[in-house]
């Protein structure tokens, strides 16, 4: 693709939409409304999840996996999204603000990326996206990103690649691109690149993870500041403010990790729960600078379960309530309406799709 092309086809993934308006439902009541599933219930912490919720579009659209399917769900009305292959498994990863979805379907070692529209016969594969560790978004304009099987961030559209993402110029030599995991509609697109190189002259091993934005404006690709160890960057707003966790995976160590605006600068931890020594942030609301996550122990020393978590702006990281006592709880969406998703353990000890409502409001202080 020619300069000309590739500058073109970037204006493009700007929505003339723009944001949503932030806007919290005022009568909303605070609750854990648990959403229809189908399938296998079963939980295993640090193991893909049996069901939950990974995304919010329109008029109370809601997308995630359930029984291992990829799912969609209309309120609380689990729907099934439509697989030629019924054994294979697979989860709905984001849907924009027009119902469409990308997902990613697992089988036989490998995985592959979809999208789907609501309400479609069937879903569209895209082309030339195998591997196994998947990640991957879509924005309003409908530009899906994701890293390809060659480990080259990409960006889709209407089914087909057209756009292949630059390494940073700066990253040094072994780098390649492991994971794409956001773009917001202004464009900006969010990933994470891993330098694994041998010094031949000195036998040196260099080995560092580092996040990746992709500025939506057309600038050069840039390495964001690391965090201590390994920088999982999972998500990003309409400001360009960042949200993820280092991880240190000896000691199975997790910090929550922001970059604000204007991204450039080294990133800050705003902690976890008082409750839990260590804690995640999976996703950032578009507008309304609410993130949210999960609180974790190290599995062999789990004196609670996981709890889902939440920060409202540069406030303090607060839990949600759990569905039934003693049962495990994880964030992986929210919303500018103040819905966070994700999934609960009931009384029964198993996993639900839940959804928060007006989730600041049931918010609290582990401590209090």
């Amino acid at each position: 693709m020619s300069a000309a092309a590739a500058a073109v086809v970037l204006a493009g993934l700007i929505t003339a939409a723009g944001p949503a308006a932030a806007a919290t439902d005022a009568k909303c009541a605070p609750k854990i409304q648990v959403l229809g599933s189908i399938g296998d219930e079963s939980y295993y912490r640090d193991m893909p999840q049996s069901q939950g919720v990974h995304d919010f579009g329109a008029d109370g659209l809601a997308v995630g996996v359930s029984g291992y399917k990829p799912v969609y769900w209309t309120g609380t009305t689990v729907h099934r999204v439509p697989l030629t292959d019924p054994n294979v498994s697979g989860q709905v990863l984001a849907v924009n603000a027009h119902g469409l979805m990308v997902g990613v379907l697992r089988g036989s070692g490998s995985a592959s990326l979809f999208t789907y529209q609501a309400g479609a016969a069937a879903i569209t594969p895209l082309p030339g996206s195998d591997g196994s560790d998947l990640e991957a978004d879509v924005n309003d304009a409908g530009y899906v990103v994701s890293r390809s099987d060659s480990w080259i961030a990409t960006v889709w559209k209407d089914g087909r690649k057209v756009r292949e993402l630059p390494v940073p110029a700066d990253a040094g030599p072994g780098t390649r691109i492991t994971m794409v995991t956001g773009i917001n509609n202004h464009g900006d697109i969010l990933g994470m690149a891993t330098q694994d190189h041998e010094v031949p002259e000195t036998g040196e091993h260099l080995e560092n993870t580092h996040p990746v934005l992709w500025p939506g404006d057309g600038g050069a690709a840039r390495l964001l500041a690391p965090t201590m160890n390994d920088s999982y960057v999972q998500d990003l707003d309409e400001s360009g403010r960042v949200v993820g966790y280092d991880w240190s995976g000896p000691w199975y160590e997790y910090r929550t990790w922001v970059w604000e605006p204007p991204v450039g600068g080294p990133g800050t931890s705003p902690g976890g729960l008082s409750s839990h020594p260590y804690a995640t942030f999976e996703a950032i609301s578009p507008t309304t600078n609410l993130s949210v996550g999960t609180a974790k122990f190290h599995p062999d020393q789990m004196t609670l379960p996981d709890q889902a978590l939440l920060r409202a702006g540069s406030g303090p990281v607060k839990a949600l309530p759990r569905l039934a006592a003693g049962g495990a709880s994880m964030a992986d969406a929210v919303s500018d309406a103040d819905r966070v998703g994700g999934a609960a353990v009931n009384a029964k000890g198993r996993l639900k799709p839940v959804i928060w409502t007006c989730a600041t409001k049931q918010a609290y202080n582990p401590g209090s």
